[in-house]
């Protein structure tokens, strides 16, 4: 992750770089990191609404919203490699882009994993509704001043949320993946004459 570029006399940036250091000083941003064509700008939770707003200025195209739960342990399947050095957390995560050109960015923000709450963008965002609902239902964020956030894909009285690290996948635990399967080469083809089969 980059605050800022490092000195006037940095090397210089790429464009995406660029786009991505303007659009964090414009927007107050708390910084920026580009990586694989994506540009991500991280946000403080309390600055979430106003810099989405802002940032919809000049990128008017709400694409999605959802989060990512960084846990050290996982109930079930690999874990983190060096789980000692993970701050657990969660992101929200929000992509917008420009309707005019390619222009885009995946806006950032940390939440506690004790109590994650942030403010919802349905006030100023129609379309964030569903996208709130599934975040809040897999991973049990909630939206604050979202008024409709029942539950999109599971029963009334299911218990937990699915998407967490910690969430056991009995269906896994019963039965493992298979990983590799063995499976037989298909039979070669006979050759053709040269003549096409033609007699």
């Amino acid at each position: 992750m980059s605050d800022e570029p490092e000195t006037a006399e940095a090397a210089e940036l790429t464009s995406l770089e660029q786009f991505a250091a303007d659009l964090t000083d414009r927007l107050g941003a708390t910084g920026y990191d580009v990586a694989f064509d994506t540009v991500r700008i991280f946000v403080d939770n309390d600055a979430w609404v106003a810099t989405i707003v802002k940032a919809r200025e000049e990128l008017e195209l709400f694409s999605w919203l959802s989060a990512i739960d960084w846990s050290k342990t996982t109930e079930v399947g690999e874990g983190v490699d060096d789980p000692e050095s993970l701050e657990e957390r969660f992101e929200v995560l929000c992509r917008l882009s420009s309707v005019d050109n390619d222009a885009g960015a995946i806006f950032v923000t940390v939440l506690d994993k004790e109590s994650p709450a942030i403010a919802s963008l349905t006030g100023d965002i129609g379309g964030a509704e569903w996208h709130e609902r599934e975040a809040h239902e897999m991973f049990g964020i909630d939206f604050l001043g979202n008024e409709n956030l029942a539950p999109l894909y599971l029963p009334d009285d299911f218990i937990g949320n699915p998407l967490l690290k910690s969430y056991p996948l009995i269906s896994r635990e019963i039965k493992p993946w298979p990983g590799e399967v063995d499976v037989e080469p298909m039979p070669e083809k006979e050759a053709e004459p040269a003549d096409g089969g033609a007699s």
